[in-house]
């Protein structure tokens, strides 16, 4: 039995990179003998074991076989004879296929060194294509080492093409879709995911909502960029520098896509397209399983930035609406994330990339403001429930307009 360090963990130790896993290939073993040495199984689709201490995934070496659509269609095959070469050219990129033995040395049957050497993504083999999920990863990997200088190799792009316009990507469950997309949505540059998606057709497949969004035209007066597309990448982009939670990324990914559906009438003004978006923003993060956390932010940029964008000319009880749509007054943190969203939105526009977010100030004291408001008075006099929260929005209104007062005098 030997045991190789495989995958992410050997492919970030030669790039310098921090990795946060470690997988590992058990060559020349039996499930029964992974049991009696104390590791746990837990695979369903082929044996994969865990480590009592460590709790790290211990998988035997295996082939598969393509055996039906999406993801879930292979027949996987463990044995005491597969190789590790076996195991690892079944792999999607060569960066990926390489292995270390227990003394350190490298094991690296496909090239992957010397891709990371030229900043190369590339596919270790025509499998590449059986496996739809593999166009997210890639595009993920992308997304990871843009800012080292990684680019995909064009054969490799050509497969990933391939693989849309076969329609394999309408055969992945949503659980894998948005598990990629949020590991992805989280990385260093977050909008070049979106770039090789589109790239490929794989935005259109999966996420047809924001691939729509490329090619409306919005007021040059107000977006220098024009591009409703563009600018929502801009602000991707931009977010990323503002927050490393996934929650804004994604809210902001998604915040403007209202203006897909603009009528063309009008175009290039967008007036309403907040309350158009919602439900395409419910659309997308119900056909995902998108978790509430995400949704609820997502609907609340979608529904308030502009709001947040003219905070200092709102009217105080417009302002206490705003505070009570997006869960803030509950929940302080809340306006923050709720902030780096708009911000990343305001900066995402050509020119406006090192601008102020004056905003964010001001909403942040506000938002202090009506949190201090004090209504002990009331609960001493016992004042019934109805009672205490209209008198609590008039002083909160009250509180408001006082503090607007005093942030606005020169």
């Amino acid at each position: 039995m030997q045991i190789y360090l495989v995958g992410g963990a050997v492919r970030d130790s030669l790039l310098n990179y921090p990795s946060s896993e470690n997988d590992w290939v058990v060559v020349g073993a039996t499930p029964e003998q992974m049991v009696s040495l104390g590791f746990k199984p837990v695979g369903q689709d082929f044996p994969v074991f865990i480590h009592s201490k460590t709790g790290e995934e211990y998988a035997l070496a295996r082939t598969e076989r393509k055996s039906g659509r999406g993801y879930k269609g292979f027949e996987f095959y463990t044995s005491t004879e597969v190789s590790l070469e076996d195991d690892l050219v079944r792999r999607d990129l060569t960066i990926n296929a390489m292995a270390q033995d227990s003394e350190g040395n490298l094991v690296d049957p496909f090239g992957g060194r010397s891709d990371l050497e030229l900043k190369v993504l590339r596919h270790v083999s025509d499998a590449f294509t059986e496996d739809p999920l593999r166009v997210l990863r890639v595009a993920r990997f992308a997304a990871r080492y843009h800012h080292l200088g990684f680019s995909i190799a064009p054969e490799t792009m050509e497969l990933m093409k391939s693989i849309v316009a076969q329609g394999e990507m309408e055969f992945l469950v949503a659980e894998r879709v948005w598990k990629e997309t949020n590991r992805a949505l989280q990385e260093r540059s977050p909008e070049i995911f979106i770039e090789i998606l589109r790239e490929c057709g794989a935005l259109k497949a999966l996420f047809p909502e924001v691939d729509s969004l490329f090619g409306v035209p919005q007021r040059a007066d107000y977006h220098p960029e024009v591009d409703t597309g563009i600018h929502t990448l801009m602000a991707l982009q931009q977010a990323a520098k503002l927050s490393d939670c996934g929650t804004v990324r994604f809210a902001v990914l998604v915040h403007d896509l209202g203006k897909a559906i603009t009528p063309k009438a009008v175009l290039p003004s967008h007036k309403g397209h907040e309350s158009r978006g919602l439900p395409l923003v419910k659309n997308i993060c119900d056909r995902l399983n998108v978790p509430n956390e995400y949704r609820q932010l997502a609907m609340a940029v979608t529904e308030y930035h502009l709001h947040s964008h003219k905070a200092l000319e709102l009217r105080p009880a417009t302002v206490l609406k705003l505070f009570s749509g997006i869960g803030a007054i509950r929940n302080r943190s809340k306006l923050v994330d709720f902030l780096n969203c708009c911000e990343a939105d305001a900066r995402g526009r050509a020119g406006f990339e090192n601008a102020d977010y004056l905003s964010a100030d001001y909403l942040i004291q506000a938002l202090d403001a009506v949190l201090e408001t004090d209504i002990s008075d009331l609960v001493a006099a016992g004042a019934s429930g109805s009672e205490i929260g209209r008198q609590l929005k008039q002083r909160q209104i009250a509180r408001l307009t006082q503090f607007k007062k005093a942030y606005l005098q020169p």
